[in-house]
């Protein structure tokens, strides 16, 4: 019976890994700091591998490099032991929702989410620190060495303060900054699905540095394009310098998301008056003389709403007027207003449809999506107005408007409305209003996960003095009320009773284990007579039970159900997806087990101390492969 490791991968032991495999001769032996070998690569003769002359010490290369750079990729591969707390007080729906808000520095979080959410988001957003000097960073000191740093991130925080002022005094102003952006990068690519795309919102001060940054995290061929976004109007009050209108978002995307752009894969419907024939939305026009083809020269009429679409003297249709009754008969021709009638969603990013291609004469083609944001976007006055609709008081400094986010979000689920969402700077959580405003207007079930830092409020703010101490309090709040006041404005709407405006709140913590749990070897005999059990005292079962989903992989929204065998707690996610009793006093029998493998359970975890021997967990594991020789036994 094996136990559950507990704490985030090894990225640097994975990435040895996948060399080794590769390049198997460049794998050596070296030593830990306690002596014991350990595996590592050669480099010098992995450069000679992958290098077509001889190579002869470093050598001149185009590169972004920044001191500090070493130590941000040490801390993005370095594992940590931490968990996720579950905060029902704080949450809203949380036996039913599919949302998450994360109360945490968000490389913890980042780390904590691989295993789960790996390659499984559609769309990630996120509004950094610009590095104007006025703000603060993460600072990320972490030059150790991985084991540890791993045993360090067990320890509590005592101070909870996790921000620096980055002032343009600091002699490392631009490299701190890159650091505390480039680990949270390289972990956040990890969680892309292979049609995912990001999107970075930074101004002036380092837009130069982080599109640099992303074309080595992402690949300079995954690049999509920069949004200009109109923040504000002209000041008038600039006389010598540059009034700063427009901030930039910067988008990277993956292979797939990438070819979509380029038309080399569109998208496919199977709807219900063609079944088992997939179709795909197509320009019917072709680039052609009417000359050339007289009889493709006519008009087309929708037999629905008898409205007329002529062809256009330098475009004919790609069709001729013999096979055109068969296309309309089976539906085939696809005009505005049929989106409703084939059951499916309007084609906004991909294909879509103006006013002035009607009158030309062209239906429905593929065309890309410009960086040209819409003139209603939105600029700040309308953030700060959607915020203060909300709380009646300017309780956060200029917030994005809430329509920009819409847009980006349409612009990358369109087609795929129960998509993930991840905003891991999420400041006043626009990103999971927005998602939840999108998804009542055309019927989505997007899920956000949002994650912020408990970042204490200036005590001479609005917000501190209307009773929020941080700014996790004050996204938390938001919400809670956008949800209640979309549902509200709604009311009347099919469906909107089961719009998902809910979220399990976690935070991040400690790991549920005492140091004994990771470190055996390092607890002398009077110790381990104080840590009978190896679990913290002032943790739940609950807790336990998020941790056991963090280490499987397990996705965080599951339902979770708690029923009572033999008087001891069960806990049952997801229809038997993973069964856990964490009785830590020896009250696990063999006749307990007996009645708990009749669910038969993919996985089972147990507390090593909840056996009533021996015997018991041998006889455990009997029971399991006669009974349900499927389910995974673990235990803690």
């Amino acid at each position: 019976m094996n136990k559950l490791k507990l704490h985030t991968p090894d990225f640097t032991e994975a990435n040895i890994t996948k060399l080794a495999e590769l390049f198997p001769q460049c794998v050596t032996e070296t030593t830990d700091n306690n002596g014991e070998p350990k595996r590592a690569i050669d480099f010098d003769l992995l450069k000679q591998e992958l290098s077509s002359s001889i190579v002869e010490g470093s050598q001149e290369r185009y590169q972004l490099n920044w001191v500090g750079k070493k130590e941000a990729l040490l801390t993005a591969n370095a594992p940590i032991i931490k968990t996720l707390r579950p905060c029902r007080a704080e949450s809203v729906d949380f036996d039913t929702t599919q949302n998450l808000y994360i109360e945490g520095d968000n490389l913890d979080a980042l780390k904590l989410l691989q295993e789960t959410y790996l390659n499984q988001v559609k769309m990630i957003y996120i509004d950094p620190p610009y590095n104007t000097g006025n703000d603060f960073i993460y600072p990320d000191d972490f030059a150790e060495d991985t084991e540890s740093y791993k045993l360090r991130s067990n320890q509590a925080d005592d101070d909870g303060n996790r921000l620096i002022a980055n002032t343009e005094s600091n002699g490392r102003f631009h490299s701190d900054w890159l650091s505390m952006m480039y680990s949270r990068l390289k972990l956040a690519r990890n969680l892309l699905k292979d049609d995912g795309v990001i999107f970075i919102s930074i101004d002036d001060n380092e837009q130069a540095n982080l599109k640099r940054l992303c074309d080595e995290v992402f690949g300079e061929v995954n690049f999509v394009g920069v949004f200009p976004w109109r923040k504000r109007t002209a000041k008038s009050d600039v006389p010598f310098g540059v009034s700063q209108d427009y901030e930039w978002i910067l988008s990277y995307a993956n292979y797939q998301f990438i070819a979509s752009l380029k038309g080399k894969e569109r998208k496919y419907y199977e709807t219900p008056d063609l079944p088992s024939r997939l179709w795909r939305v197509h320009d019917l026009t072709k680039q052609t003389s009417s000359a050339e083809r007289p009889n493709s020269f006519f008009t087309i009429t929708n037999p629905r709403t008898g409205e007329e679409y002529p062809a256009n003297p330098n475009r004919t249709w790609a069709i001729t007027e013999d096979t055109l009754p068969k296309y309309l008969a089976d539906n085939r021709i696809v005009f505005p207003g049929d989106y409703d009638f084939l059951n499916i969603s309007k084609p906004v990013f991909r294909y879509f449809k103006t006013d002035d291609e009607t009158k030309s004469g062209e239906l429905f083609g593929y065309v890309p999506v410009s960086t040209n944001l819409p003139a209603d976007i939105g600029m700040s006055q309308d953030g700060t107005k959607n915020f203060n609709d909300l709380f009646n008081g300017k309780l956060f400094s200029f917030p994005k408007p809430i329509d920009l986010l819409k847009y980006l979000i349409l612009l990358s689920t369109n087609f795929s409305k129960d998509a993930i969402i991840v905003d891991f700077f999420s400041g006043s959580a626009t990103t999971a209003h927005a998602v939840m405003q999108l998804n009542a207007e055309d019927g989505g079930n997007r899920k956000f996960i949002m994650v912020q830092l408990p970042e204490p409020c200036d005590e001479k703010s609005e917000a501190f003095k209307a009773g929020y101490t941080t700014i996790a309090e004050i996204g938390k709040e938001r919400v809670r009320r956008a949800g209640q006041k979309i549902k509200t404005e709604n009311a009347e709407k099919e469906g909107i009773e089961q719009l998902d405006i809910g979220f399990r709140v976690l935070k991040i913590d400690s790991s549920n284990m005492n140091e004994v749990y990771y470190s055996p070897d390092q607890t002398n005999q009077a110790d381990l007579l104080n840590l009978v059990d190896n679990i913290r005292a002032d943790r739940s079962d609950e807790d336990l039970l998020f941790q056991v989903l963090l280490d499987w992989g397990v996705d965080l929204t599951l339902p979770i159900t708690a029923q009572t065998i033999d008087e001891k707690t069960v806990f049952t996610v997801a229809d038997n997806e993973i069964v856990a009793c964490f009785d830590r006093q020896g009250g696990i029998t063999e006749d307990f087990i007996k009645e708990l493998v009749k669910q038969k359970p993919l996985r089972v975890v147990f507390c090593d101390s909840g056996f009533a021997d021996d015997s018991v967990k041998i006889n455990i594991e009997q029971l399991f492969k006669s009974l349900s020789s499927h389910t995974e036994i673990k235990t803690i």
